[in-house]
């Protein structure tokens, strides 16, 4: 089964961030993951002006100028989604949000993939058992391309499952690992891509904001 479709996942909430005051509210969104999300650069320095939640925040904010948006980034550095869905209830879900993104296949190598499944569709029922959609991402690439190690292989397999559970669950994907793909294949130069060997620079967490800012279509 495939994805929803750009134009239609997201209208209610879109239509929301249309509203002009006084028929408006703040609408909460919320980025849930590891490192990526939470701007860390070149370890340990955090670059959270430059990561992919404020430059989303800063494009939301163009498009729907009368939108008051407020984006939460309950990202911890390090963590993968076992560790995420733990919390999930208490420092997501707390912020009533409209929206929660999903970011851990970059560290989920750390565990199995079964392991990694079990959490994710733990968050997704979770947020969709409120009716909270949810957008989940796909990892951004590193440095364990150049080798095609099994580091690599693990993450393509990560991969495959997140874009899977995003048919299955029928969410959104915004599938990073695809965008560095085109990116490289047409450039060919990964390392423009990342400020850390698995860190995305600031191109890199802009080619992940599009991924996400797709699915809000203006009206």
């Amino acid at each position: 089964m495939p994805i929803p479709d750009k134009l239609d996942y997201l209208s209610d909430l879109c239509n929301t961030l249309s509203r002009r005051w006084p028929d408006n509210r703040t609408v909460n969104l919320v980025c849930h993951g590891h490192s990526v999300p939470s701007g860390y650069a070149c370890t340990p320095f955090v670059d959270s002006f430059h990561a992919y939640p404020h430059l989303m925040h800063r494009t939301l904010a163009q498009r729907f100028p009368y939108a008051v948006i407020n984006v939460i980034v309950t990202a911890v550095g390090g963590e993968n989604a076992v560790q995420g869905a733990a919390r999930f209830q208490e420092e997501v879900l707390c912020h009533k949000p409209d929206l929660v993104t999903i970011d851990y296949g970059l560290n989920d190598r750390g565990v199995s993939l079964e392991q990694a499944e079990e959490a994710w569709r733990q968050m997704i029922e979770n947020a969709l058992g409120r009716n909270i959609p949810v957008i989940l991402l796909t990892p951004s690439w590193d440095r364990t391309w150049f080798a095609r190690s099994e580091e690599w292989h693990a993450l393509e397999q990560h991969t495959q499952q997140i874009r899977r559970l995003a048919e299955e669950y029928r969410v959104a994907l915004a599938d990073s690992f695809a965008a560095f793909e085109k990116e490289v294949n047409r450039h060919g130069d990964l390392l423009n891509l990342l400020s850390h060997w698995n860190h995305p620079s600031p191109l890199g967490h802009e080619l992940i904001a599009r991924e996400l800012t797709a699915w809000f279509p203006a009206g």
